[in-house]
């Protein structure tokens, strides 16, 4: 076979491919939704698709060869082959309609070779339409995504937070910057600081967001159960065990994060079983013969000084370490006393809708006792005290009457009416002081008081004492 012949079957085989690609490109030309032309560097229309066509009331032949100032009114096409320069999104009026379009130039070595124009909208009511179902797509995504923490567990963010004393805005700004990784952290504040709003907050922001959120309050569960609580336990493992066994915190928050609340009330024993699971990542249910693996982040918080703890052999040193990674120490109320006017107006408005009881805020007076108090119970004291005045309230504002006796009483340095009062007020206030001494700790309230543990329980139900 000749050379001659060779090059003539390799140039039509080159030929048969670009009229391939040329038909390809045709077809999607005209298939094309979008009005779409092409202008040569002259501004001389090329090409113009039967959509644009049937829209500028044209016919495709008829305008193929004429400059594209005579067939579309108000164009720009002429100008982007000179300047070279793109138009994006741009309003144009076509036939008593505003469109919005696309001007493209086509640059080869630098040099414009042709201009695309594109109809993204054939009128801008269209973009408004639009626009309007991006928002409402965008709300019902909001409000599926609130549902969707709500069965996660997770209630609150940074924002629920309330205050911005230096103080407060420091944690929050250490919060963010721990969430998105799977660093454990351990959070310390008194009671009724906020421990557990840092803990929603962290998986909020956290890359485990979209996952569970399990809460566990150590100090509520029996040390008998505690073990099958956190771990679960297999089928036939005791009496009473049900069919199929069941699944303890950890595997329950597999993929998000589990919240160990109170962990100081933890005795040694789980401890030690804690300490592996946190080396290990691993489970071992009650009566199970292999161990579960879990990838779980872990957020431990505590009321307790475990430092203490530990020095006195009630904590693992071990586990301390393991769970000080990062270590977030919220302020309690007395150390951020700015952020007591903008709590109040937003536990007033709270609780408006919790009891139905509305006021327009708080009197100077009222708000010097609130300002001057030491707030033992923190915030979660401070609401406690605004729900209880707002039932003695009988204007439109909390006046300084209205305040429990112990707050008013503080303040003026007064003493209560009646012997009763006066023993039932000290003993209240040195609980209290004892709690806040021990960081919450009961066992060492106990002791420090010198009184027995029922006696103590009974004096702090008694007072509505949180600790």
């Amino acid at each position: 076979m000749d050379a001659g012949f060779c090059d003539y079957e390799e140039l039509l085989h080159t030929y048969e491919e670009c009229k391939a690609t040329k038909e390809m490109i045709e077809a999607a030309f005209e298939s094309a939704y979008e009005g779409i032309v092409l202008t040569d560097p002259q501004g001389t229309i090329r090409m113009l698709n039967e959509t644009y066509a049937r829209f500028l009331k044209v016919k495709v032949e008829d305008a193929i060869g004429r400059h594209v100032t005579e067939v579309i009114e108000n164009t720009r096409m002429h100008i982007v082959a000179k300047t070279g320069e793109a138009e994006l999104a741009q309003v144009q009026k076509i036939r008593e309609g505003n469109m919005v379009v696309h001007r493209i130039p086509i640059l080869k070595e630098g040099r414009v070779v042709a201009v695309v124009g594109k109809v993204l909208f054939q009128d801008v009511g269209e973009l408004h339409a639009l626009s309007a179902r991006v928002l409402q797509l965008q709300e019902e995504l909001d409000y599926y995504k609130g549902e969707l923490i709500k069965h996660l567990g997770v209630r609150y963010g940074l924002e629920d937070i309330i205050g911005d004393s230096p103080k407060l805005k420091a944690v929050k700004a250490m919060a963010r910057r721990v969430a998105p990784s799977d660093s454990t952290v351990f959070i310390s504040g008194e009671s009724g600081t906020g421990k557990e709003l840092f803990a929603h907050s962290i998986h909020r922001l956290s890359r485990r967001s979209a996952g569970p959120f399990i809460k566990v309050n150590c100090a509520a569960i029996p040390e008998t159960l505690i073990e099958s609580v956190l771990f679960g336990y297999a089928e036939g493992a005791f009496t009473g065990a049900i069919k199929g066994g069941q699944k303890g915190k950890f595997a329950m928050a597999h993929r998000g994060t589990i919240f160990l609340d109170e962990i100081g009330e933890l005795p040694l024993t789980m401890q030690a079983k804690l300490l592996r699971v946190l080396q290990e990542r691993e489970v071992e249910p009650v009566g199970a013969v292999h161990p579960t693996e879990v990838d779980v982040r872990v957020i431990a918080a505590s009321n307790r000084d475990l430092e203490r703890m530990v020095r006195e052999n009630r904590f693992r040193e071990d586990l301390y370490y393991r769970l000080h990674v990062v270590t977030l120490t919220i302020p309690p109320l007395r150390e951020r006393r700015s952020d007591i006017p903008v709590l109040t107006e937003h536990f007033l408005e709270e609780l408006a809708h919790e009891v139905g009881i509305r006021v327009e805020g708080v009197e100077p007076d009222a708000m010097d006792v609130l300002l001057g108090f030491h707030w033992p119970g923190n915030v979660r004291e401070l609401k406690n005290v605004l729900e209880g005045s707002l039932h003695m309230t009988e204007g439109d504002r909390i006046r300084r009457e209205h305040l429990p006796f112990h707050l008013v009483g503080e303040s003026r340095g007064e003493g209560p009416s009646t012997l009763k009062e006066a023993v039932e007020e000290a003993e209240k206030n040195v609980i209290l002081r004892a709690l806040q001494t021990h960081r919450g700790d009961r066992e060492q309230a106990i002791r420090m008081l010198g009184i027995s543990r029922s006696g103590f329980y009974q004096k702090v139900k008694k007072y509505g004492i949180q600790s």
